[in-house]
């Protein structure tokens, strides 16, 4: 899949995105999934799931239609859908796919109307395969955009919320078809009430929240994410075939994109791994020692995602712009449920767009958000 755009044109926020493939088939699930894992930034859930679950029901269903957001109706109702938990537990605890179906009826039933379309609340790991697979399963199309451009460990931490979509009601659904609709005055209250219910079931669940207009959602959404997603993973699959520098190829693509800045920050092996579930999260951190000429150690802190690199203590990398650690001789993402002792990896940082940087997105989902101590430095700023 790739994106229509000017010759030599940066995008912005106010490029009109549309996909030029219109269906997502079983042909691009694996690109999908491995870019799905780097835009993650060590979370989102395992998209080896996600994939497995995404073909399933592309076998039975046929594949899954892709609106654009340009495209979408103004009146159509646009429900995000995925799932909720630390990552860790999702790959003990395998998801059936049924779940999430079960989530997007129960909030259906509390709308008192069937949903038109489904969007990925985040750009990463399972969450951007599920809606796929729903899609399928329901015949709906999916929304070529979603509420994060990345992975974020909060429900709160999306752009639908920063520019005023309500959060509630939303549906929380176990594997045995046990739900919760929980109505709050706020989407981090949402949060707070969801991660107890999601703790109590097991530690992951289906989710079905942010619940808008197509009007409301060209408004709020990050754009065309599917379509970057998918172009991620194909960087990787025709480098490869090209025998041509996959690193290279991943900062090459992303200057062409709404993201546009991207730099290998360090290279290494791991020598350290702290990982714990915690509050229903995966939170730790990661320590990578300098090879290949790269000296000194970088620290790599996380809670389901990666949220800050520092390099010798100095600030490399900070949340909401993306670290992605990459196995060095695949060039894959290794999502930090999997990152293990001994490791050599690639550490990449990509910069987020505009949208995602403004005052009020960076209180929601900025450096204080997580209790960092540093403000947000644009990655193209800093040294390194």
């Amino acid at each position: 899949m790739t994106f229509e755009q000017e010759p030599g044109r940066k995008w912005d926020s106010n490029v009109k995105f549309t996909p030029l493939v219109r269906t997502i088939g079983l042909d691009d699930l694996d690109d999908l999934c491995r870019g799905a894992a780097i835009l993650g930034t060590g979370g989102g859930g395992d998209p080896y799931i996600g994939g497995l679950l995404a073909a399933g029901a592309i076998r039975t269903n046929g594949p899954a239609t892709l609106w654009s957001l340009d495209e979408t109706p103004d009146d159509a109702l646009i429900v995000a859908v995925g799932g909720m938990g630390a990552p860790t537990v999702a790959i003990e605890k395998i998801p059936n796919g049924d779940e999430y179906l079960w989530a997007l009826e129960a909030l259906e039933r509390q709308l008192g109307r069937q949903v038109d379309a489904v969007i990925p609340f985040e750009a990463g790991g399972m969450n951007s395969t599920i809606p796929v697979m729903v899609a399928a399963r329901r015949g709906l199309p999916v929304v070529d955009g979603d509420g994060m451009g990345r992975a974020f460990p909060e429900l709160q931490m999306e752009t639908f919320n920063v520019y005023g979509v309500p959060a509630a009601p939303m549906a929380v659904v176990n594997e045995w078809g046990d739900s919760v609709v929980i109505e709050a005055r706020e989407a981090k209250m949402v949060e707070w009430l969801a991660r107890g219910v999601t703790i109590r079931m097991g530690g992951h669940t289906a989710i079905a929240e942010y619940a808008m207009d197509g009007a409301t959602a060209r408004r709020v959404s990050m754009p065309a994410t599917l379509s970057l997603t998918l172009n991620v993973g194909r960087w990787i699959s025709d480098a490869r075939a090209g025998h041509t520098d996959v690193l290279q190829a991943l900062i090459d693509g992303f200057a062409g994109t709404h993201y546009q800045h991207a730099k290998l920050l360090f290279k290494g092996k791991l020598t350290d791994v702290s990982r714990r579930t915690e509050r229903g999260f995966a939170i730790g951190q990661a320590t990578i020692e300098g090879i290949d000429g790269w000296t000194g150690s970088m620290l790599i802190q996380f809670q389901n995602e990666n949220l800050v690199a520092r390099h010798d203590g100095v600030l490399r990398a900070i949340v909401p712009d993306l670290i992605c650690i990459l196995d060095s001789e695949k060039v894959e993402a290794v999502t930090t449920e999997r990152l293990r002792y001994g490791q050599r990896v690639s550490v990449l940082g990509v910069s987020v767009p505009e949208i995602m940087r403004t005052p009020e997105a960076l209180a929601v989902f900025g450096p204080a958000a997580f209790g960092l101590d540093e403000p947000f430095v644009p990655i193209e700023r800093l040294a390194g």
